[in-house]
């Protein structure tokens, strides 16, 4: 046989051998799984929940016209700061200018009639004072005047006067009497015009109310042409111009807010929290704060307070105010206040917040990605052995419990297999999840791959690669 035929039967002879081995191989490691592995460890972890949302002050007002007219000032400008009372705008005030002047003329006017008729007044009581003297002292006269009367009719009827002293007492008497009635009846006059004039008195006095009344009333129409800072704050929004016409109370108008004020003592993060996290948010507790507009810098602050109705994300109104049912995601409205904001902020700035719920300290944690759920059916053992009576009935328990879920991760054994191990949890981090029970420091758990964890069975051989996964090219 010549060399070269025994040098390919050779390499045939190889090559024959080398297949076999690795057909062997192959077929050792057959439904061996490649697992990576990790350990259960203690450490301090915190639960946190993540939203964005915006920054906003925590008062601010819109200010209104509270007169129609035309903006004949307006003395600030977006970003000014102003303080509680300052002058910001004015408004056309010709018209209540020139009714508070008719006004104020109307009230000295009322006010003269009024000192007219109290000055009529005192002079009709002192009137009434004289009269009343003159009454007195001619009642007496005429006490006097009857006593000699009486006194001569005796002493003429016992015939010791003449007939011409009697006449004389009698006439007196008689004229003393007309004299009391002419006072009486004078006095009486006086007292009805003294009630005249305080009638006038009183109609005047309420003359006076009155034109004060609308005094007030043109006063504070005028005041309100003067546009005034209500608080201490910010001018953050200034639509009008100088010029324009500004109308009261008119809804989805632009000429009726004149420009919003913002207090920046207290500036808020106002955030929307998704339905699934906000029974965890309570009231004070921690939050970092990121500002988009300021990159690479944290703000702290701390929660002030929680929206008790929901927000529809696709529209952003309140679901109660929805008239179909809507099963779309929903958020919760959460105020945080920024501790010591800096004087850059401005109302508008998008933010993101991550709320601390909860922390532990050294409690044993696992990989979120590592828990699992399983029924109890998948996780029993299966007897190739036994037969399947397919005209049983399952009995109804036994189907229900066998449906059970139950939560664990799979433990690796020293025979490089996995069981699978029940697992009570607590708070959730970012990356890991506390293990309440069911697990033990050092244990060594699969955490990847996922399709791994969602398919393998207890007592599967596994093959531990741990090697982190090559980068890809790039493209």
């Amino acid at each position: 046989m010549k060399t070269k035929w025994k040098i390919l039967i050779a390499v045939l002879l190889l090559l024959l051998i080398a297949g076999g081995v690795a057909g062997g191989i192959r077929y050792s490691r057959r439904g061996i799984v490649t697992v990576q592995t990790g350990k259960v460890v203690r450490q301090d972890l915190a639960s946190i929940v993540s939203a964005s949302g915006e920054v906003k002050p925590r008062n601010y007002i819109n200010i209104g016209a509270e007169y129609q007219g035309q903006l004949t000032a307006i003395l600030v400008k977006e970003g000014d700061r102003v303080r509680k009372g300052q002058l910001l705008a004015r408004i056309d005030e010709a018209q209540s200018a020139a009714d508070v002047v008719a006004q104020q003329a109307a009230l000295s006017s009322a006010e003269a009639d009024a000192a007219a008729s109290e000055a009529g007044y005192a002079a009709g009581n002192e009137n009434i004072t004289a009269l009343q003297s003159t009454l007195d002292r001619t009642k007496a006269d005429l006490e006097r005047y009857q006593l000699e009367f009486e006194r001569g009719q005796k002493l003429y009827d016992g015939g010791l006067i003449p007939r011409q002293d009697y006449d004389q007492r009698k006439s007196a008497y008689e004229s003393q009497k007309a004299a009391v009635a002419e006072a009486n009846a004078r006095l009486v006059q006086s007292r009805a015009q003294l009630a005249q004039l305080r009638a006038q008195q009183s109609s005047a006095q309420r003359r006076i109310a009155q034109t004060q009344a609308g005094l007030t009333r043109v006063n504070d129409i005028l005041r309100k042409h003067n546009v005034v800072a209500p608080i201490d704050g910010l001018v953050t929004y200034l639509p009008v111009r100088f010029g324009e016409t500004v109308v009261p109370g008119v809804q989805n108008s632009a000429a009726s807010t004149i420009m919003t004020i913002a207090d920046m003592s207290l500036v808020t993060s106002e955030v929307k929290v998704d339905e699934t996290d906000i029974v965890n948010i309570q009231l004070d507790q921690p939050a970092e704060i990121t500002i988009d507009a300021i990159p690479g810098k944290t703000f702290t602050g701390r929660v002030i307070e929680i929206g008790n109705t929901a927000i529809l994300r696709s529209s952003g109104l309140a679901a109660s105010t929805s008239t179909t049912s809507s099963q779309e995601a929903k958020d919760f409205k959460v105020v945080i206040a920024i501790d010591n904001p800096p004087d850059s902020f401005r109302p508008g700035l998008s933010c993101t917040a991550k709320i601390t719920t909860a922390t532990r300290k050294n409690v044993l944690t696992i990989p979120i990605q590592a828990l699992t759920t399983r029924t109890r059916g998948d996780l029993a053992p299966i007897d190739k052995n036994k037969k399947v009576d397919s005209s049983a009935i399952p009995d109804p328990a036994v189907l229900k419990a066998e449906k059970e879920e139950i939560t664990g991760v799979f433990i690796l054994t020293a025979d490089s297999k996995v069981d699978f191990r029940k697992v009570e949890t607590g708070i959730t981090g970012v990356t890991d999840i506390e293990v309440a029970g069911g697990l033990n420091e050092g244990e060594q758990i699969v955490t990847a791959p996922y399709q791994a964890i969602r398919t393998i069975r207890n007592a599967t051989t596994v093959k531990v690669d741990n090697k982190p996964p090559e980068p890809k090219p790039a493209t």
